[in-house]
């Protein structure tokens, strides 16, 4: 309960003050006026109550009938209605505030329902305040106000209260009276004068009065009092807040009282312990610290330790055994031993080097990712020729050798989010029959998270990649460090350095983390980083990882992986059976194509479990018992195509200046447009869209390259004195770099200024020069990829790429027409429309994904 006035002194203060300061309450205390016997209550009393009153407002206080209160007034137009009062009747009208925070309430701002008080003393204090104690008569109720300046008035009418005699009132008055002085007990700053002068009220209305100005209590609750008419209700309503207040204050008592024993028990244990010690030691038994000492002890010979770290644990095993318990150090020396002997020194799982049995659990829960599933079973394959010929050489190595064997493996998956590059770890440990252990390295920071902290650090503990051994309890696990790419770096280190000694094969068989300061063998870990993109990982650190690049899926391996993987894990997640809901083959490319436009398969499944969770509100319904979505069914249940196929490559490149390119980003291959416009002006050359430095080279190459072949090209050679170009590459908000998009400038800057539009079914990439040559670019592979998935059936590569055409998948090559440029010539012939504006078509893809220069040129 919230306290509103104080326990030993009653205070008030009107709307305008703050809170005077403690004064004794035989200076400002309450004054309860004893009725005597057989008198009758002061309704029945002749007060007279004048029809309007003025009316002062106080905040977070109620006055009753037949209690005395201190007030405190403040505000000028307070101290005018106090000084209009004094000189007259003294008698005001005193209502609470219903917010007790707000300065000068209003009419509307306050109880209807208040006591009718005369001042019986004044003190004019030397800060301008006025001291006030006011004796309250009578109930009265607010009819109206009157008046708002310079002080509130109102016309009010009293408000009887009934008194009842009965027994039950009798019962009330002494529960109330129990409750009240089992409170005065609880709080000791009651002063026993003002229990002693409450207790002997013998009007039940004026008891209630006197201990609901003594106790503490919410102003809502006190106002509820005063606007109650029966004596019966009044008492019932204070004995209930009484009982909350006891409950309050016992329970803080009891807490109290547990604090206080929680300490003598501390203090016993200790005398107990010291006697403890004394009876072991007459006994000859060790004490706690003594059995501590021998298990550590025992820990340590039964760990396998290597000779250093061994010997370290049995220096500082010693330490702690001349330490008292009580000391700092003990629990830094104890933790520092539980450490190094909780390490797996020599637990190891057994590897599971049954060749057809891993290649069975990599299909099973991954499709495609032939690369990896090759890697992984050569890996296992070596383990295990390298097992069964061990004993097979009897050569005798020197006891230095110039490099370590090699037992572990560390591979980098590189890819755009959701081709399953973290699912991949899992399923290698499976394979393996090794532990698999995940730990994210995305926005750490530090270097001490990798490396731990030094022992002089308060809190030090072990790094992550020590962390993570202890709770895989083996010494060659799976671990995966994911989101290499997104570490970062500060004022406190750079974590990428730190992990060059953890993934370096040549050295990580004497990891030192700085809180244990002892080697530790990490080459029987199999180490697996994931990142989306390779630039940001330090060099150093990429050339100790072998670098797998995971690519994105093409249509049919996305419908696969639906058919196979996605459906079944969707059905089960959202409570179906399987034979309560089944996807078609064209449902599933229909999401793919018009739902989805990612390398990975995370949206795809995504819109899988929407469409799963919509059959189930059917079923739930009673409106269907299964249901097989079709392609026309995949529009009810998921609404209108987000994407078109194919349509947006028509809708934008049916007009001349523009053209469709293709670039690699963290998340994929992406398919780009480059807009060309132009504008009356004079040798005016600007482009837009966050193009960095390496785009706007290559923007303005293509220019270069397109004026210096204005004359084949039909361009007059005033053209661009009289005119502004002005290259865009939507979408504005995202930046872009790189040179593989000045085949796309050029081709749409001839485009625009031939006025033949390049055609809908073809994107290109290659990076130009002045003299016109295509050079080679990276990423071929992801930007095929993202052109088939946008619709694209004829693809312009430079003719240095055509290796990398072998990387993609068969399908993927039958499907599409692959023009080898080698000079911007080639590829004007094959992306512009013929100049008649007909619809000349590219000839058809040969079986092997490759066209032959004949092809080529005439495209």
């Amino acid at each position: 309960m919230t306290p509103k006035r104080a326990q030993n002194v009653v205070k008030a203060k009107a709307v305008e003050m703050s809170e005077e300061p403690q004064s004794t309450r035989e200076e400002l205390g309450v004054k309860v006026q004893d009725t005597p016997e057989h008198e009758t209550s002061p309704q029945e009393q002749q007060i007279h109550v004048p029809a309007e009153l003025p009316i002062l407002p106080l905040r977070g206080l109620v006055v009753y009938p037949q209690t005395a209160i201190p007030l405190t007034v403040g505000q000028p137009r307070s101290i005018k209605l106090v000084d209009d009062v004094v000189a007259g009747d003294r008698l005001i009208g005193l209502v609470a505030a219903k917010d007790p925070e707000m300065e000068t309430p209003g009419p509307d701002d306050v109880y209807r329902v208040g006591t009718l008080a005369s001042i019986h003393r004044l003190f004019r204090a030397p800060d301008g305040t006025i001291r006030l104690l006011v004796q309250g008569l009578a109930r009265i109720e607010v009819d109206e106000f009157v008046q708002t300046e310079p002080y509130l008035r109102a016309k009010v009418h009293p408000v009887r209260e009934t008194m009842e005699d009965t027994l039950e009132v009798e019962a009330l008055v002494r529960n109330v009276v129990e409750q009240f002085t089992r409170l005065a007990e609880l709080v000791p700053s009651i002063p026993g004068e003002l229990i002693s002068s409450a207790l002997n009220v013998e009007d039940p209305l004026q008891l209630v009065y006197a201990i609901s100005t003594y106790i503490r209590i919410s102003l809502e609750d006190s106002q509820e009092i005063l606007e109650l008419d029966s004596t019966d209700a009044k008492l019932r309503r204070l004995m209930n807040i009484l009982t909350k207040e006891l409950e309050v204050l016992e329970l803080g008592r009891k807490i109290q009282s547990e604090a206080q024993s929680e300490m003598e028990k501390v203090q016993r244990e200790y005398y107990l312990r010291e006697q403890l010690k004394a009876i072991q030691r007459e006994l000859g038994e060790g004490d706690e610290q003594t059995v501590e000492i021998e298990e550590f002890r025992k820990k340590i010979a039964e760990s396998g330790m290597p000779e250093e770290a061994r010997k370290e644990a049995e220096r500082e095993l010693d330490r702690l055994s001349k330490l008292p318990t009580a000391a700092a150090e003990y629990g830094v020396i104890r933790t520092y031993l539980d450490w190094l002997t909780s390490l797996p020194w020599s637990k190891r799982t057994e590897d599971i080097l049954d060749i057809s049995n891993a290649r069975k659990v990599l299909e099973e829960d991954h499709y495609g990712l032939e690369d990896i599933k090759e890697r992984i079973l050569e890996f296992l394959a070596v383990r295990k020729l390298r097992q069964e010929r061990s004993g097979d050489t009897k050569e005798k190595e020197s006891e230095y050798t110039v490099r370590r064997e090699r037992r572990g493996a560390i591979l980098c998956f590189v890819g755009p989010p959701g081709v399953g590059k973290t699912s991949l770890g899992a399923s290698i440990a499976r394979a393996m029959g090794r532990r698999f252990i995940r730990m994210s390295l995305g926005g750490v920071r530090d270097e001490a998270e990798i490396r731990g902290f030094r022992r002089t650090y308060i809190g030090a503990m072990p790094g992550r990649i020590v962390q993570t051994i202890r709770r895989t309890e083996s010494r060659n696990p799976v671990i995966m460090l994911d989101e290499v790419d997104k570490l970062g770096r500060d004022f406190r280190g750079d974590p990428a350095s730190a992990l060059l000694e953890v993934l370096d094969p040549e050295q990580n068989a004497e990891f030192r983390d700085h809180y244990l300061d002892v080697a530790f063998d990490l080459s029987d870990v199999f180490f697996i980083t994931t990142a989306n993109e390779l630039e940001p990982i330090p060099g150093p650190l990429r050339d100790r990882m072998e670098i797998i690049t995971l690519s994105g899926y093409t249509e049919r391996e996305k419908v696969a992986i639906a058919e196979n993987y996605l459906v079944p894990r969707q059905t089960r997640e959202n409570g179906l059976r399987p034979e309560e809901i089944s996807f078609t083959h064209e449902a599933l490319l229909a999401i793919v194509r018009d739902y989805t436009r990612e390398a990975g398969v995370r949206t795809l499944e995504r819109e899988i479990g929407r469409a799963a969770r919509k059959v189930v509100t059917r079923i739930a319904e009673g409106k269907a018992a299964s249901v097989n979505v079709d392609e026309k069914m995949v529009r009810e249940l998921l609404g209108k195509p987000r994407y078109g196929y194919r349509e947006e490559l028509q809708e934008r490149t049916n007009l001349p200046g523009v053209a469709t390119g293709l670039s690699v980003t963290a998340v994929g291959g992406e398919v780009l447009f480059v807009e060309v416009a132009r504008m009356p002006g004079g040798k005016g050359f600007q482009f837009t869209g966050q193009l960095g430095e390496v785009m706007q080279e290559s923007a303005r190459t293509a220019l270069s390259y397109v004026r210096s072949k204005a004359s084949e090209f039909g361009i007059e050679d005033s053209f661009f004195e009289k005119n502004d170009i002005h290259i865009h590459v939507p979408a504005g908000a995202v930046p872009k770099d790189g040179p593989s998009a000045g085949v796309t400038m050029a081709t749409a800057l001839t485009s625009l200024l031939t006025g033949r539009p390049t055609r809908s079914n073809v994107a290109m990439t290659g990076e130009i020069t002045l003299r016109g040559q295509v050079l080679p670019v990276g990423g071929i592979k992801d930007k095929v990829l993202a052109a088939h998935r946008f619709g694209v059936d004829t693809v312009i590569i430079p003719k240095k790429n055509e290796n990398d055409l072998d990387d993609l998948p068969e399908d993927v090559r039958n499907e599409l027409h692959f023009v080898l440029a080698e000079r911007v010539d080639d590829v004007l012939k094959a992306a512009l429309a013929s100049p008649d504006g007909g619809s000349q078509t590219v000839s058809e893809p040969a079986k092997n994904g490759r066209k032959s220069k004949k092809h080529k040129q005439h495209a």
